[in-house]
């Protein structure tokens, strides 16, 4: 098991991926405990006082006006979690829910939240047991935050709903028995500072941006093994050429794949051709996929400041006494950033099966037709082609951006809202499209080298080809196809692919 210590506020991409793996255990620093409790002091002291503040002796909403008795504010803060808690559709993955977990304990032990210690340890119980509350993924529209998600993960904490354990579903009570603790009654503020936040449409952003990763990575490394068994030229990736136009994300695209095509003897063999130039889904990846690159390093920087912020209402202010109410909960930023991302998917997958429709055409690539011997009674890949082709174009529905639709809700109070949740959760699905394509041009690709035996590709693209080899054997016949494209696939969405070519984007 691998510990990690929580110090609010400060996590980074390293600790993101540690907190998606189960294998981690989850610790706050001590020196958090002083805010924490400091903020749940300021909010005794506004009750004890009989103050009136939004959220801790008042409504929700539209009834924010509405002043509720002090012996009715225990049944206000279960209230809202029971009302809330109105979600739909199939739940979460035990990842995205563990990752949803952490970043709500994150959230609350920077102490702006008004909530007890005992409530954060609670989350940070199940969290470390591996219990994750089932959370349905429809029915948040991204402000004020993600409230029917986290309703459903905060209703566990009141002995509410159903979670998962390994493996299986069991009752909130089950579940709270496993971590030695009974249903909590909730404090002041605590309801809505456990429902407001934007830690559902992050997490499944940040996940989103993860899987982007991977794809970004594969896609480089496959773009060039195409570069290579459609014998194209390395000239569109000289430094000169990207230095003129100056994007750095372009020139450091053009430098990955010289990287991968160095010492080539595929390259080699033709470097004196009387090819002139090669389409633009070879030639153009600096610039396509330098774009896709910036698109890929803005959003982190926003997810990740996402990540660590808090995002409730109102927020505790123990320096000042003050008690603010504002609009933190509004996932704007998460929406936006997971549309880019979105679009993203869509261009490198929209390249990658263009691709592929060259090295299967012998007209651009040399090769045999389909990437088979005895075209006719084979078919090759004249099929895998059809299916990168209905993957990108299902994308290209689904990077519609989410952020410019908003619905009222509340009866017009909550007159603008973000679309986050949909925005990110998406994304996942577009993930795995273009995987999908990329799996299927690592495939091909692989397949339009051996073609060129004896000549072999460079040594770093040789190990992609000998790792995809030991999944797949070389094409010298029609076989059943699904299960190659599910291997490679698999080798994508692992990491596998971006370990062996030793790249990465987030540190």
């Amino acid at each position: 098991m691998i510990k990690l210590e929580l110090q609010p506020g400060k996590l980074g991409f390293s600790d993101l991926r540690r907190l998606l793996n189960e294998d981690t255990i989850l610790e706050i620093e001590p020196a958090s405990q002083e805010r924490i409790q400091a903020s749940e002091k300021l909010i005794s002291q506004i009750i004890n006082e009989d103050q009136t503040v939004y959220g801790i002796n008042t409504g929700f909403g539209l009834l924010a006006s509405t002043r509720i008795n002090t012996s009715e504010l225990e049944a206000l803060q279960r209230s809202i979690v029971l009302s809330h808690a109105a979600g739909t559709g199939a739940i979460f993955s035990d990842q995205t829910v563990r990752l949803i977990l952490a970043l709500k304990i994150n959230s609350l032990a920077r102490g702006y939240s008004g909530v007890k210690p005992e409530t954060i340890e609670a989350l940070l119980r199940l969290y470390n047991a591996k219990i994750y509350p089932c959370i349905p993924s429809q029915g948040s529209v991204g402000a004020s935050g993600d409230l029917a998600p986290l309703a459903h993960l905060s209703a566990i904490l009141i002995g509410v709903g159903e979670a998962r354990h390994q493996g299986k579903t069991i009752s909130a009570s089950e579940a709270l028995a496993k971590v030695n603790l009974k249903p909590i009654k909730l404090a002041p503020k605590e309801g809505l500072a456990l429902l407001n936040g934007t830690q559902v449409s992050t997490a499944l952003a940040i996940q989103g941006l993860l899987a982007a990763e991977d794809i970004f990575v594969s896609a480089i490394t496959a773009g060039a093994l195409s570069v290579d068994a459609a014998r194209g030229s390395d000239t569109p990736f000289d430094e000169r050429i990207q230095a003129v136009r100056g994007h750095a994300s372009q020139i450091r695209v053009a430098k990955l794949i010289r990287d991968l095509l160095k010492d080539s003897e595929i390259r080699e063999s033709h470097r004196d051709c009387r090819k002139i130039q090669d389409p633009y889904s070879l030639r153009c990846q600096p610039q396509v996929m330098g774009a896709c690159l910036s698109h890929l390093l803005y959003t982190s920087d926003i997810l990740l400041t996402e990540a660590n912020a808090v995002s409730d209402n109102p927020l505790v202010f123990t320096e000042q006494n003050e008690i603010l109410s504002g609009g933190n909960f509004h996932a704007e930023p998460v929406a936006l950033a997971a549309d880019a991302i979105a679009v993203s998917i869509a261009e490198m997958g929209a390249l990658s099966e263009r691709r592929i429709a060259l090295l299967v055409d012998p007209h651009f690539s040399n090769l045999p037709a389909f990437l088979v011997n005895n075209p006719g009674v084979n078919s090759g890949f004249m099929i895998a082609q059809v299916t990168a082709a209905a993957l990108a174009s299902e994308n290209k529905s689904l990077a519609h951006p989410a952020s410019v639709d908003s619905l009222p809700t509340s009866a017009n109070q909550e007159d603008h809202v973000s679309m986050a949740t949909y925005a990110a959760r998406r994304l996942l699905q577009m993930a795995d499209n273009t995987a999908g394509i990329i799996g299927i041009e690592l495939l091909a690709g692989c397949q339009g080298i051996d073609f060129s035996s004896p000549l072999k590709t460079s040594p770093r693209l040789e190990k992609v080809h000998q790792l995809v080899r030991e999944h797949v054997p070389f094409y010298a016949e029609d076989r059943y196809f699904a299960p190659d494209i599910a291997a490679i696939k698999s080798l994508i969405q692992s990491g596998k692919i971006r370990e062996r070519v030793e790249i990465s984007l987030f540190s």
